[in-house]
């Protein structure tokens, strides 16, 4: 693709590897999608990762496969019948783009393996794995060795341009590298000479394997965030082994996955972790890949400018939107749904188990031979009442079809709740989320209509062949003694700054929206997300210094909360049990921090000028605060359709008016999609 724009030239120039050209320096990166494993699952990947193909992306990285039943994926590839599979991908992606490349992960996880039968150099379980793994004898790392270079095999064969082999994050590459999980005495433990011995015997029979024109990534962990971590001086010598052992590219990690340090959470700032890959691709040869929040051209563009990065890989930023590139290379960039890190349907998905990866923001993702926006052949006048999250999915989709679309709302500003979420320190993505929906109403051709309030007569006079209620939520007030007294406040007035809130405060309702109000009310000064060196500092990391770890000695130093916060619920599990399952722990963590009492088990009784009268596991406690908050739940807010629906059978309901739970926005979003598919 040829961009009709200069605005990115690092991004749009060619990279030479060896005797292939990759035509940009945009990477879609490794991400298990839960397709691998699934019986139709080559098909299902073949048009996800060709219509990513067609969006204009220069090289594609598939999720992870073992090389073996040890492996721990679920997904291999060691025979002629899974290299059967493969070539599906491979011939879908290569016909879609002939200039685009597409490399196989070879990803064998170790330890982290959900089996009994996992392995790794030493028999130290990792906290976040289930088994102790099998200490690896000679035997077993021959057999291993043997694995991984059939595996790169059986990949050319089946028509990949390269792999990637993946050594950190704690998976079994990675347990050899790192001294506390390397506790051998022989040649494959020891010194760090020796410890790396393995990983670099992985590449050197990769390379006989495949021969010298087939490309070799190898992803190391550049800063793996760990507490006696890697050293930048080992970090290098690996990476000079890397080269002489036959790598084309190295690609750059910043974690283990128990690691304490977020990494891919929202709350991280943009491009946080490249200056690390700038360092070390100044003292290695081959071309270098970042990653890890850069979800935008221009991000993209600065890192490559500043020679941080030959290669930039984006994973989740290519699940939110498969013609990004195209858009850039167009000067649509105002038109990428962008990826807002929440992790809510892809991350929380691949980890939480038993649920297919999408995007809260395009719910197609892995999803594009189910889900499909095809054009009407009949097309329909349409109201949507609502310009929330669910609302604008399905004006936008349907407009998108060829309906005519009336979307109303009686705010000044579209976006309903995520209004609310934008204003959270951490969530300043979802400022681009609603920059994309409102550029896609204007694209569409949607009529808006906002600071009007809808009624049941103006619907009926209309002539609408469907109308669909997007009508959202409103707050639940919990039945508690006194709950009209002057220092409750709403959550919805806390978050807009309508109402004082004052220096010790109660918040009921440890669900995602009291986590948020908590975060907001004890926020001092800018967001770390927006401020690299304040995150570095909220979170213990030294880039400039990358003691072990990058973290290795460096105390977490947060700013002290303007407020006291008391976090409650009634249930008696943990105080936010039910977050996102890759980034409650760093909320919770977070306010910690800050001192928040996080307390369940909490029945309430009265407020009253003393403060919130309530028992704690059966036993009586005042809080004796000045604002209390409520974050007690939702219920649908369905004024006007039960006015409507019951003389007319073309009204649905869709989002928060279908069901309040949490301000699902994942779910809102998905729903609106289908529904605005099939109408």
């Amino acid at each position: 693709m040829t961009p009709t724009t200069t605005k990115f030239p690092h991004l749009f120039s060619p990279l030479q590897v060896g005797k292939t050209t990759i035509k940009n320096r945009a990477i879609m990166g490794s991400m298990h999608t839960g397709l691998e494993e699934q019986a139709d699952g080559h098909i299902r990947m073949a048009e996800f990762f060709s219509e990513r193909a067609r969006g204009g992306v220069g090289l594609i990285i598939t999720g992870g496969i073992s090389p073996n039943e040890e492996g721990g994926m679920g997904a291999k590839l060691s025979n002629s019948e899974e290299v059967a599979r493969h070539r599906v991908i491979t011939d879908a992606v290569h016909e879609a783009a002939p200039d685009v490349r597409i490399c196989m992960q070879i990803l064998h996880t170790g330890p982290l393996a959900p089996h009994d039968k996992c392995v790794a150099p030493s028999p130290i379980r990792s906290r976040i794995a289930r088994f102790v793994p099998n200490e690896l004898d000679e035997e077993g790392i021959e057999k291993q060795l043997s694995d991984f270079a059939n595996c790169a095999k059986c990949a050319k064969e089946a028509g990949y341009d390269g792999v990637e082999i993946i050594g950190s994050a704690g998976y079994l590459l990675s347990t050899f590298l790192v001294q506390k999980t390397n506790l051998r005495t022989d040649r494959w433990g020891g010194s760090f000479e020796n410890r790396m011995r393995f990983p670099l015997e992985v590449v050197r029979r990769g390379r006989a394997a495949v021969g010298d024109d087939f490309i070799i990534i190898f992803r190391i962990a550049a800063m793996d965030m760990l507490q006696g971590g890697m050293s930048w001086e080992e970090i290098v010598e690996l990476a000079h082994e890397l080269e002489n052992a036959g790598v084309s590219i190295i690609s750059t990690h910043f974690t283990w996955h128990e690691s304490a340090v977020p990494t891919i959470a929202t709350m991280v700032p943009r491009a946080a972790f490249t200056s690390v890959t700038g360092r070390l691709k100044k003292v290695v040869n081959v071309p270098v890949i970042t990653s890890n929040r850069i979800n935008m051209p221009d991000v993209a563009e600065a890192v490559l400018e500043r020679g941080d990065a030959d290669l930039v890989s984006m994973a989740r930023p290519m699940l939110a939107d498969s013609q990004f590139m195209k858009k850039a290379a167009e000067g649509r960039e105002d038109e990428i749904n962008t990826c807002i890190a929440c992790n809510q349907a892809c991350l929380d998905h691949t980890f939480g188990g038993n649920q297919e990866v999408s995007c809260l923001v395009n719910p197609r993702a892995c999803h594009e031979t189910q889900l499909i926006y095809k054009p009407t052949t009949s097309p329909k006048r349409i109201a949507v009442v609502g310009a929330g999250p669910a609302g604008l999915a399905y004006s936008t989709i349907a407009a998108e079809r060829g309906h005519k679309v009336d979307l109303f709302d009686q705010a000044p500003e579209i976006g309903g709740q995520f209004n609310l979420a934008k204003r959270v320190p951490g969530k300043e993505e979802f400022y681009e989320t609603l920059r994309y929906f409102k550029r896609q109403l204007e694209v569409t051709g949607v009529n808006v209509t906002l600071e009007k309030r809808i009624d049941s007569d103006f619907l009926k006079s209309g002539g609408y062949d469907e109308i669909i209620f997007a009508t959202g939520i409103r707050p639940r007030t919990p039945a508690i003694e006194g709950i009209d007294h002057p220092s409750v406040v709403g959550y919805i007035d806390a978050i807009m700054g309508n109402k004082p809130i004052g220096k010790r405060v109660a918040i009921i309702g440890a669900g995602g929206i009291g986590f948020d109000v908590a975060e907001l009310i004890t926020h001092v000064g800018k967001s770390s997300a927006l401020d690299i060196d304040k995150f570095a500092k909220e979170w213990g990391i030294d880039f400039k210094n990358h003691p072990r770890g990058g973290v290795t000695g460096v105390e977490p130093v947060v700013e002290e909360s303007p407020r006291d916060v008391w976090l409650l619920q009634r249930k008696n599990t943990a105080v936010g049990r039910g977050l996102g399952k890759t980034t409650g722990w760093t909320h919770r963590l977070t306010l910690n921090r800050k001192g928040v009492r996080m307390v369940p088990g909490v029945t309430y009784e009265r407020i009253d000028d003393e403060g919130l009268h309530c028992l704690v596991d059966g036993e009586p406690k005042t809080l004796e605060v000045d604002t209390i908050i409520l974050c007690a739940g939702q219920e649908p807010l369905r004024d006007v359709y039960d006015q409507y629906q019951g003389e007319s059978a073309n009204a649905a309901l869709v989002g928060g008016a279908f069901e309040a739970a949490e301000l699902d926005a994942k779910r809102a979003i998905n729903q609106a999609a289908h529904l605005a598919a099939e109408v």
